[in-house]
């Protein structure tokens, strides 16, 4: 919860002065029981016109300076309560950004995605509530109860049989709804989680004509969350009646009692109805109070939720290792093993090793699944290994600040992610200060200018959220300009080119060459003919690297890289020698 707490800084005055002036508005509601009663009593029993039009006007006095105070109070809980939001979203949003894939994975998008949205909202208005009633409500009930033992203490009597009543029904009401409370985040989460799978996946739900079977499911987790909305709100529904019948036969007996004390002149008529309305004022109060708790409990178990998740620490250390440099290769992997469940999972990598030189291009080529976009994950240090290392520049990759990675790698995921905005600022995200000739030029050597010279608004053509509003081959080849845009020292490009055309392809591959100059590329692809130029090529299979050389030296040696090119008719099936011989 500490995590939390800083994010009030900046509000300590509004947390002092909102609950200061609602307990202000609170004494003035005690007040005008008294008044009304000195009204009845004197003005009205002695016919005292005057007297009562100077109670009625600081009677409305007490009323504008009540509205006043809770305004006030209101105006302080929500900068306190909207702030404190505000912060908080943004440390949960930094927070997340900071995880790994390991515990992302874990946690999951759809449970993140409630985190920063549902969690954070309930803290907040557990903030707000508590800055306007959590003083006024205790305050209010106690304060009711001894303004009616100082009118009459043996009519009071009547509050401390009434109130411990109305207590219990509010007690028996929240213990069997305050354990639902938490249930209805949960399916709240499963809902989300339902609802980012459907709108994420929904070209291919429609295609697989799923979408029968996705309403049911998402019906069927509605209809949960509803039906158990439907019980707490029942039970809850049980609250108002409860009280209010406990209220009334309580105020029957102060009125009953009351009644016979004036005839005897114990009590004035005017302390009867103050006592009348001290006692409703008491009712509210508490099953105010009672609200409160319920905002409370939730508030609370989001908060836990979020304190929990900013408790993760991510597997992804930053300048954990002294830098030293050790050898002059650029790029090394060495005996590299990786596993993404952890150390004690089945390996994904098992002894990788492999140089790459300043300025080569490495081709990485291999089946599904044996790990080829792991070695870009583990070069970003999205992952960690989990045994040998990585060397970078002859530095350990754990040695270097994050952003000092990434400020050297270019990256081209497998799966193109544009962000809504313009084409401009989409380039610019990895470098905000590069300048119209730098933008053009990376979408230059992306094969992209074309298109977009065609567009009417040039850089500054809109960008859809994903990029909607442009052709698969398009988004990726933006996505690949905007890694040429920060002129990176190592360019991953994960199956960058997967939506192009041969034709556009080779075009690509012929200027990375070029243009790139002392560019390390690593150049991952399923395509034989898009690594069979690299300086050297990687050959991948099922988390082992089982060969590496060029083109000729592994359709020589190298079984699983002469069936690739086989099977995508680079060379024809024949021997070893001959498919060498006649190239």
């Amino acid at each position: 919860m500490k995590a939390l707490c800083t994010n009030f800084r900046g509000y300590y005055p509004q947390l002092i002065l909102g609950p200061l002036f609602k307990l202000l508005e609170a004494v003035l509601e005690l007040m005008v029981p008294l008044l009304m009663a000195n009204i009845i009593d004197v003005g009205i029993a002695g016919g005292d016109r005057a007297y009562v039009l100077r109670q009625g006007l600081f009677l409305l006095l007490l009323a504008v300076l009540g509205v006043a105070a809770a305004t006030t109070c209101q105006y302080f809980a929500s900068v306190a309560a909207f702030g404190f939001g505000a912060s908080l979203r943004r440390q949960v949003f930094r927070h997340i950004l900071s995880l790994s894939g390991h515990e992302t994975d874990a946690i999951g998008a759809g449970s993140l995605i409630t985190h920063i949205t549902n969690d954070v909202n309930q803290v907040q208005n557990g903030v707000n509530m508590f800055i306007r009633l959590a003083t006024r409500a205790p305050f209010l009930a106690i304060g009711s109860i001894v303004m009616a033992f100082v009118l009459n203490a043996r009519i009071a009597l009547i509050f401390l049989i009434s109130t411990p009543l109305i207590v219990l029904v509010l007690y028996q009401v929240m213990k069997r709804t305050l354990p639902d409370y938490a249930r209805i985040q949960q399916r709240q989460e499963t809902l989300g989680t339902l609802t980012g799978q459907n709108l994420e996946g929904a070209r291919v739900i429609r295609a697989f004509s799923r979408q029968e079977n996705e309403k049911k499911d998402f019906a069927a987790a509605s209809d949960a969350h509803s039906a158990l909305t439907i019980q707490v709100g029942r039970i809850s529904a049980a609250l108002n009646p409860l009280t209010y019948v406990i209220a009334n036969f309580a105020i029957l007996a102060i009125l009953w009692y009351g009644a016979r004390f004036a005839d005897r002149g114990l009590i004035l008529s005017g302390d009867v109805f103050a006592m009348v309305n001290y006692m409703t004022q008491t009712l509210l109060a508490l099953i105010v109070l009672a609200n409160l708790i319920v905002q409370f409990t939730r508030a609370a178990a989001s908060a836990k939720r979020l304190s929990a998740l900013l408790a993760t620490e991510s597997s992804i250390q930053s300048e954990s290792l002294p830098r030293t440099r050790e050898q002059n290769a650029f790029l090394a992997f060495e005996q590299v093993d990786f596993s993404y469940a952890g150390p004690a999972g089945k390996n994904t990598l098992e002894g990788v090793s492999f140089t790459a030189e300043q300025g080569q291009t490495i081709g990485v080529i291999g089946g599904t699944g044996c790990g080829k976009t792991t070695l870009a994950n583990l070069i970003l240090r999205f992952y960690d290994v989990t045994g040998g290392r990585i060397l970078l520049d002859g530095q350990d990759l754990r040695s270097y600040p994050l952003e000092v990675l990434r400020e050297k790698i270019g990256y081209v995921p497998q799966n193109v992610k544009l962000f809504s905005g313009t084409i401009r600022s989409n380039l610019q995200l990895g470098a905000p200060q590069a300048d119209d000739d730098a933008l053009w030029a990376a979408l230059t050597t992306a094969q992209a200018r074309d298109f977009v010279q065609q567009k009417p608004e040039g850089l500054d053509t809109p960008v859809e959220e994903g990029g909607k509003n442009f052709s698969g081959g398009q988004r990726q080849r933006l996505t690949i300009a905007r890694a040429l845009a920060k002129r990176p020292s190592l360019l991953i490009l994960d199956d960058s080119s997967s939506a192009l055309d041969f034709a556009t392809d080779a075009a690509l591959r012929r200027a990375l060459k070029q243009d790139t100059g002392g560019m390390t590329v690593l150049l991952i692809s399923q395509r034989a003919s898009a690594v069979k130029d690299a300086d050297r090529i990687l050959v991948m299979d099922e988390g082992r690297l089982v060969g590496q050389g060029s083109h000729e030296e592994l359709l020589q040696n190298c079984p699983v890289y002469r069936e690739i090119c086989v099977s995508q008719k680079l060379v024809q099936q024949a021997t070893p020698e001959s498919e060498v011989s006649s190239r």
